[in-house]
């Protein structure tokens, strides 16, 4: 009998969940919504203590500065997992926020830390849509499928991303990659350098209050 030529077609579901740190400012929301902030972990924080996030990044800065003025959203990704393969449910904690929170859907951002960092390049080529601007931290573009044409789904986000020159971990050369070809595109893209730091870019990147004040200086059009 001859081979025939067939068509299976059927929707599937997938039940997705994270459990994650979420921080509101207080007092009267601003017009449209607050700004919001995404924030991916790195490895070490991997697990079901969310306690661990708030060692390093935006966790750290909220408990140190409850009046921060951005919504923000810290979830911790499970322990066998890493996050470019949690994308589904990454959008589905976006989609959550934007549905009951006050957030401003045009100045939602992304930005995460090594593995975070990884994730953040991952979530913003999966969905370039959502974000006003990013800003991984010693990232790269491995867990890209389809690396590096994937990446060029990043072409109109603004990017800022930060890395050690003396990175053992994750080398300068994987955000050094990813920039110059978005930069080659004529994305708005930029890399700081740390000349003296290891894998720990990112105590400085967020203590510094210029990434704070470039985030909002970015905001989606016609949301």
């Amino acid at each position: 009998m001859p081979q025939t030529a067939q068509l299976m077609e059927q929707v599937v579901t997938k039940k997705v969940s994270l459990q994650y740190w979420l921080h509101v400012p207080e007092g009267d929301v601003t017009t449209g919504g607050y700004p919001l902030i995404l924030f991916l972990h790195g490895a070490g924080e991997r697990g079901s203590d969310l306690d661990l996030l708030k060692v390093n990044g935006i966790p750290k800065i909220v408990e140190e500065q409850p009046d921060f003025g951005f919504v923000t959203l810290a979830p911790q990704c499970p322990v066998d997992t890493t996050w470019p393969y949690q994308l589904d449910a990454l959008q589905a904690l976006m989609d959550t926020a934007l549905a009951s929170l006050p957030v401003d859907p045009s100045r939602c951002y992304l930005t995460g830390l090594s593995m975070g960092g990884y994730g953040s390049w991952a979530l913003g080529a999966e969905c370039p849509h959502r974000w006003a601007a990013i800003a991984p931290i010693c990232g790269g573009g491995r867990w890209l499928n389809g690396f590096p044409k994937r990446a060029e789904r990043l072409v109109n986000v603004p990017i800022w991303a930060f890395h050690g020159a003396k990175d053992p971990v994750v080398p300068l050369a994987e955000s050094q990659q990813l920039v110059e070809l978005l930069a080659a595109r004529g994305a708005d893209v930029k890399l700081t350098i740390y000349p003296e730091a290891g894998h720990d870019s990112w105590t400085e990147t967020y203590a510094n209050p210029d990434l704070y004040s470039w985030f909002l200086a970015h905001r989606l059009a016609g949301k």
